[in-house]
Parts: structure tokens; sequence; C-alpha cells
């Protein structure tokens, strides 16, 4: 999870966004172990650069960094030993990595020139959506991220088919006077890289500290006994939500002790249907035919028993497990009521005005009398 030793950022306005917590800051620096140090950018965007001048290097510190072509500015996130056991767990193929150099550390004029590449981005998003719908490609600009150098900026979009963008491409190269990169993301990114706060009050995963954007489907939902209801489980960015998926394994290991069907129990008040399951708690309820509403919450072995009995002939009774009713004294009883509350008198202004009204309507009345 998120923590306050990892809500650092290159970004200010986005503190939460992506940090790696340092489990390795109690104990002596390692720096000197592995030349390999990640480096983060705007948003989610970490690569793996070496240190081959032997930079001394801290964390949150802005470098300047070998690119192609040109070179950007990035801030560090991990050295060491915990850059290298980073790098072997997020890079599937090393060998084919294509390693870039750390130049040096950032100078006053690197930053300038970096916080002048970044001040155009937003305007520049904002053109190349205009710029994308004059010639209607299915497609959206999600984000734009300048280079360090000012030179080169990359247009995130979101497609769900293929967009034949060379001609985009070309206006980008002529409107900005830059060097044009086009990444695909998928609405998951996007939502990573935008942020927001979640059904739960806090933070999105994917902004904070989720990095693995694994498909989900609706068999989580299930597996869960979860409600289907597509407002509560899709995210911000229209998909299911990625928490669905965290604890899922404790209810597929809770499922194993379930029998494979929940049959319904016949009992000496009639025949009881399966009305809902708490699997972690492996309690079941059922409701009878014609009950007065009431539910019996069972244990787990107690229906296993029950059934076993039915299999025998045998309908056992299921009266002691009924849920209790709820106690009067939380309910709120409208008849004890003080009515006085509802026949307040009005507002002076606002009963002199009635009076007027209805002195005024008696006096008319006795003058048509006399008429």
């Amino acid at each position: 999870m998120g923590c306050s030793l990892c809500n650092t950022n290159i970004e200010s306005d986005r503190p939460e966004m992506l940090g790696t917590y340092d489990w390795l800051n109690d104990i002596p620096d390692t720096s000197y172990e592995s030349n390999i140090v990640e480096i983060r950018f705007k948003g989610t965007r970490k690569e793996f650069f070496r240190n081959e001048d032997g930079i001394h290097l801290k964390r949150d510190e802005l470098v300047v960094v070998a690119c192609s072509p040109g070179h950007d500015v990035g801030a560090v996130s991990l050295t060491g030993r915990l850059a290298e056991l980073q790098f072997k767990r997020k890079v599937k193929k090393p060998d084919r990595y294509e390693w870039n150099k750390i130049y040096r550390k950032a100078t006053p004029a690197d930053v300038i020139k970096w916080e002048e590449a970044k001040s155009r981005e937003n305007k520049v998003m904002i053109r190349a959506r205009q710029i994308a719908n004059e010639l209607e490609l299915n497609m959206k600009i999600g984000d734009v991220e300048f280079r360090g150098d000012n030179t080169k900026a990359i247009f995130y979009y979101i497609a769900n088919e293929r967009v034949d963008f060379r001609e985009l491409i070309r206006k980008y190269a002529r409107e900005f006077s830059i060097k044009v990169e086009m990444m695909q993301i998928g609405a998951r990114q996007e939502a990573a890289r935008i942020g927001g706060i979640g059904s739960c009050g806090r933070a999105l995963c994917c902004s904070t500290w989720r990095t693995d954007f694994t498909s989900i489907n609706t068999d989580a939902i299930i597996k869960q006994g979860l409600s289907p209801n597509a407002e509560k489980m899709t995210g911000r960015c229209g998909k299911l939500k990625c928490c669905l998926t965290y604890e899922l394994d404790q209810y597929l290991e809770a499922q194993k002790d379930f029998p494979n069907e929940l049959l319904s129990i016949e009992t000496d008040k009639g025949i009881a249907h399966h009305f809902k399951t708490d699997i972690l708690q492996k309690k079941i309820s059922y409701k009878l035919d014609r009950s007065d509403g009431r539910v019996f919450i069972l244990d787990l072995e107690d229906v296993k028993k029950f059934l076993n009995m039915n299999k025998r002939g045998e309908k056992p009774s299921i009266e002691g497990f009924a849920e209790q009713e709820p106690k009067e004294e939380n309910m709120m009883n409208v008849g004890n009521l003080d009515q006085s509350f509802f026949t307040k008198p009005a507002p002076a202004r606002i009963r002199f005005k009635r009076q007027g009204r209805t002195n005024g309507n008696l006096i008319q009345k006795t003058i048509e009398a006399k008429k």
C-alpha cells in the first residue's frame, strides 16, 4: 500500500503518484553494490538506467538521463540492491533491455528548461485533441508528456481499434515543432495517470502503488458472492475494480469446504431454500416457503448434517437457528413522537399575513351580506 515515505513525486501537484517503499532504508547505503538506478518520470512511467560514472545519488534527486533522441529529466526512486531486485522483478527479458546512462545531476539550467517543457503539456494536449477530432479519428488523447530537453513529446492515447495516425503525427510535428511519439494505453493506465478518489474514499490503487494491470472478469464477483451491481463493481476507469482480486484467494480457499451445490433442506416446518451465503464466516441463510419473513442462519457443519439427515429420510428442526428480530427500542416509533413538533406556531411575519388575509375575507363577506 502507499505510505508517507513513498508518496514523493517529481510532480508537486500529484504527491500520491506511484512511489516505492524502501524496505532497506534502515541499513547502510547499498548503491555501491549495483549501478542500476530506477528513475521516475511523469505519472506512472519508470525506467532503469546505468550509473556508469559512479555518481553518488540519493532518492528524489533530479538527474539528467540519456534517451533516444536527446535527454530527459527525472527523479531517482531506487538505487543499489533494491533497484536491482526491482529490475529483475519487472523486466521479463533483461538480456534485451536497452540500457541508457545517467549523465549528471540536474543543474538549475536543466530544471528551468524542464519546467518550461512541462508548462506546455496542458495546452498541447487540448490542441492535440482538437486536431484528432478534425481528422475524425476514433481515438482519445489522454495525456501528453514532454521530454526534459523540450524537443520531443509522448502522446498517450486510447483506442478500441486500429488507428492510422500517420497524418496525425505529421500535423502534430508541424503544429508543435517537436518530435512525436504515440503510445497506446488502456483505460486502467489512463486512470493511473490521471488519478482520483475511489469509492473507498482513498486515492486510486493504480495511481499510488499498483503497477500490474491484469484483466479482471466477472468470476471474481460470482466467487465472492458479491452483488452484480455495475455501478458498485466498476472503478473510475469504467472497468471492474482491481480490488475485487485482493480477497479472492481467501474466498477460494474458504469455498473448498462448501458442497458443490447448496440444496434445499426439508424440515419439519416445510422446505427451506438457500437465501444467502457468508463464505468467510461459513454461515448460510435459509428461508422457509411459507414463513413469516424470518431467516434461519446455519453454520456450514449444520447444513451438512441436515442434508445427510434428509438423505436418511429424516426432517430436522431449524427453529433454534432463527435470526433474532430487531429490538423495538432501536426502531423509530412515529406514534411516540411529540406531535407538537409538527404543530409549531408559524413565525410572526407569516402569522400576521395569514390573519390579514382572514380578516379581509371576513370583512368582504360581511359587506356582501349587508347588501
